[in-house]
């Protein structure tokens, strides 16, 4: 697939940054999410990676009998009742296998939202792995993988550290472009 998307993408105007994932364990944000072609030509950079990504789904997804498919493309069940915590889920599955790239969209959605969905920054501390920020940007047609960060637990100046990297990449439909910030919830 890599030897069709390179030039394909190529050909399209588009430049791939970055280069094959360097962490065997790893989270991987991606914004802006404005369009469905972001998913198209993420896939395609995907490919170019030589990446497979794991996605997290609805647990009742993997059952019988189309489970083994959403599990082949990456899919790791989770429970998402109240009683069921998401994050140590999933932080379990990060101490449980050896490689493991996680892809998020922490928008959750292609509509314009006030604040980014806060699981892919609880995950990457509780899992202690690295913070990959993957993009699009169409104002310069550059796609990929740019930067690894090491959260902190600083809310504050973790996403300030990724509202920055974010701050000029420009999705296929910018009006839609959400804001980066995380609800903050009293205890």
């Amino acid at each position: 697939m890599r030897i069709i998307f390179k030039p394909l993408l190529k050909a399209f105007g588009w430049t791939l940054i970055g280069e094959q994932p360097p962490h065997k364990k790893c989270v991987y944000i991606f914004a802006p999410h404005t369009s469905n072609w972001d998913f198209v030509i993420m896939m395609m950079a995907r490919f170019c990676f030589k990446m497979k990504p794991a996605y997290l789904g609805k647990h009742t997804l993997f059952k019988p009998p189309f489970g083994w498919f959403f599990r082949m493309l990456g899919g790791i069940p989770v429970e998402r009742s109240s009683t069921n915590n998401v994050v140590d889920q999933v932080a379990k599955i990060f101490e449980q296998r050896e490689n493991v790239h996680l892809a998020l969209a922490p928008e959750g959605t292609r509509s314009k939202t006030n604040k980014w969905k806060s699981g892919f920054y609880h995950i990457t501390l509780k899992a202690g792995v690295p913070l990959g920020l993957a993009f699009l940007d169409t104002k310069t047609k550059t796609l990929g993988i740019a930067r690894y960060i090491e959260l902190t637990g600083n809310l504050d100046d973790d996403m300030q550290a990724i509202r920055d990297f974010y701050k000029d990449k420009i999705g296929f439909k910018p009006e839609l472009t959400s804001d980066i910030r995380l609800e903050v919830k009293d205890s």
